[in-house]
């Protein structure tokens, strides 16, 4: 390969896509190259044009959708003898582009529970790859292979994690396994999309160290495509920002992330918890009685075995929780995945029933009422959950989901006048009143995301479980919601319970954080004393975990 060769590039690229009489430019004009050992990093919300970039390079969008009337992929091919041919992905045979595709270019998707087939094992899926691309190897060989491949992501038992199935690995592992896979055929490029976006900090930690030393070692280039300015800024060297199917800026990683040239760039980065202007501090009231308050909270799953099903030993997914929360206070709650953080949110609202200990609202033991009994105060309690499309009816609109909670707790004088209170909540929400007769599909995320909280306030609750609820959100979707929960915060006096895994929205948007591990309450105290001084080992390691930028001088991008 010539020294100054890239290993990719990118010139000119279009990618039109067909979908219902239309033509969509998902791609229009983008180009940049990789080199060897180099790792390019593509930014941008949903919609932008990141995968479909990274599926034109790997030829793996569907053709009776999608087009390429411009633009050439230039990839240094080495073959098996280990010559280097300069190909163009967008004109190889179908056969040429399955000798590159797994061998010289391998892809880790977002999703890995989507691309691991659930009825073959692990080690026959890394196997089949293997075999697949080097006919030469023996089955015991390509079993050895895997089984180093595994090995090398640090999966632990890896010898026998090869005979299990996909359902059995935590998302972690399952992500591990897919690197694993991508890895195995030692490729040259390897490109991921969103590749830790649904693991917790410290896993995701460990991913992105994980695949720097798999770079190291091999001198391998990596396309990785985010949302995520934290892993821009732990994973680039060069960094390339979409907007809208085009490649709007790119340079050196320090320079895009200091001195943003466009404006798309400078929104994106402003938009960061840690660039957020800061909200006017809360004042903490003093009050005799909490608002909302919890004492040795216990919510136990059974684990049932044998043919009768007799109960063996419990899950303790919440595990003695003791927390009071005051009226207008936003207290955070963190930790992993499985720590049972969603777990005490729902307990406390009792739509999961506590196996033990006791809920009280506004001085009111609510834990052991019947469900009748329970009703009234159910207009007072609310929640808004993690994804939106799932809690949302598909078959109503958002006039009949916003009227009918009014209706079952008897708000409003009418029909009319309960539509009337519907479209000022979709207000205070920025949504338009037009968006009552919209059904959830006719919407983006982040408009279901607000009806979803909409949903939730037009009971005119005093308390809130907001779980996960800018998780899947666009950096920039993400500070409207932010800035339209404090707000609402101050005009209603609302308490929130806001459950997350991101610290940067723990900072910006709590007064006090509880820390979770293993259903039990491990820390807890004032936001930034529990972010920027953690005195338990585990809210230390969570903290570190998390991938930064550096606070950008908002002074250097002033036009």
């Amino acid at each position: 390969m010539a020294l100054d060769r890239p290993l990719l590039r990118v010139d000119g690229l279009r990618t039109y896509l067909k979908t219902d009489g239309r033509v969509i430019k998902a791609v229009d004009d983008v180009s940049f190259s990789i080199k060897k050992g180099e790792t390019y990093c593509l930014v941008g919300e949903s919609g932008s044009g990141k995968s479909i970039t990274a599926l034109s390079i790997i030829q793996l969008l569907p053709r009776f959708v999608s087009s390429h009337p411009g633009g050439q992929v230039f990839f240094d091919y080495r073959d098996q003898l280990a010559r280097h041919h300069l190909v163009d992905m967008l004109t190889l045979k179908e056969e040429r582009l399955r000798e590159i595709r797994g061998s010289r270019i391998a892809m880790i998707f977002q999703e890995p529970m989507t691309s691991l087939n659930p009825v073959f094992t692990i080690g026959e899926q890394i196997i089949e790859a293997l075999l697949l691309h080097h006919p030469s190897m023996t089955y015991p060989q390509a079993r050895e292979r895997a089984l180093q491949a595994l090995q090398q992501v640090s999966i632990k038992d890896a010898d026998q994690r090869l005979d299990d199935y996909p359902h059995r690995l935590s998302g972690g592992q399952r992500q591990r396994v897919m690197i694993a896979m991508a890895i195995a055929c030692e490729p040259d490029l390897l490109i991921a999309d969103e590749p830790t976006t649904a693991l917790d900090v410290t896993v995701q930690a460990d991913i992105l160290n994980l695949m720097k030393t798999l770079q190291r070692s091999r001198g391998m280039s990596i396309l990785f495509i985010t949302h995520d300015f934290g892993v821009v800024a732990k994973m680039a060297d060069k960094v390339g920002v979409m907007r809208a199917g085009k490649l709007v800026e790119e340079g050196a990683l320090a320079s895009v992330l200091t001195h943003p040239q466009h404006s798309y760039t400078r929104a994106l980065l402003d938009a960061l918890p840690e660039n957020l202007p800061r909200p006017a501090g809360h004042e903490a009231e003093t009050y005799e009685t909490p608002l909302v308050s919890a004492r040795d909270l216990q919510v136990h799953f059974p684990i049932r075995k044998g043919l009768l099903r007799h109960t063996v030993d419990r899950v303790r997914a919440v595990d003695g929780v003791n927390l009071q929360i005051n009226p207008g206070e936003i207290v955070a709650l963190v930790g992993e995945s499985g720590c049972g953080k969603t777990t005490l949110g729902r307990a406390i609202l009792r739509l999961i029933e506590p196996s033990a200990g006791q809920v009280f609202y506004a001085g009111s033991q609510i834990s052991s009422l019947p469900k009748t009994a329970l009703r009234p105060y159910r207009k007072h309690m609310q929640i808004i959950f993690q994804d939106p499309m799932s809690s949302l009816n598909p078959r109503l609109t958002i006039e009949t989901m916003l009227t009918e909670p009014m209706k079952v707790h008897g708000i409003g004088r009418s029909h009319q006048d309960r539509i009337a209170r519907a479209e000022e909540t979709l207000k205070q929400v920025k949504l338009d009143p037009d968006y009552l007769w919209r059904y959830p599909h006719e919407l983006s995320g982040g408009q279901r995301q607000r009806v979803g909280i909409a949903r939730a306030l037009v009971l005119n609750p005093s308390f809130i479980v907001c779980d996960e609820v800018t998780s899947a959100l666009d950096v920039s979707v993400q500070a409207d919601v932010l800035q339209m929960l404090l707000a609402l915060r101050d005009e209603r006096n609302l308490a929130l319970l806001f459950i997350t895994h991101d610290i940067g929205v723990v900072e910006y948007v709590s007064d006090r954080t509880l820390v979770m591990n293993a259903g039990r309450i491990v820390e807890e105290g004032p936001t930034l004393k529990v972010c920027q001084n953690p005195s338990h080992p585990y809210t230390q390691r969570l903290i570190a975990a998390v991938p930064r930028v550096a606070t950008v001088n908002r002074s250097q991008h002033i036009n």
